[in-house]
């Protein structure tokens, strides 16, 4: 069953960059919601209180920051 995953992203966040080549290099696909772009995005993101990219949800479960290690444990 494979787990659905979302990333919140800005054009400036390193993080982001490095967690969307890693979920590519995976193969696992993704949604992302880049808040550099898209008003709803970024607004979501603040109805959670959040102001900080990368997010990435898998499933119902979310990662701040590019966590690697959770990531995979979350992948499993």
């Amino acid at each position: 069953m494979s787990k659905k995953i979302t990333i919140y992203t800005s054009d400036t966040c390193g993080y982001c960059h490095l967690a969307k080549d890693y979920l590519t290099e995976k193969g696992l696909g993704f949604e992302e919601k880049n808040v550099s772009k898209d008003a709803t995005a970024r607004k979501e993101l603040m109805e959670k209180g959040l102001m900080g990219v990368p997010i990435i949800m898998v499933d119902d479960e979310m990662i701040q920051g590019f966590d690697k290690n959770r990531l995979d444990e979350l992948l499993k």
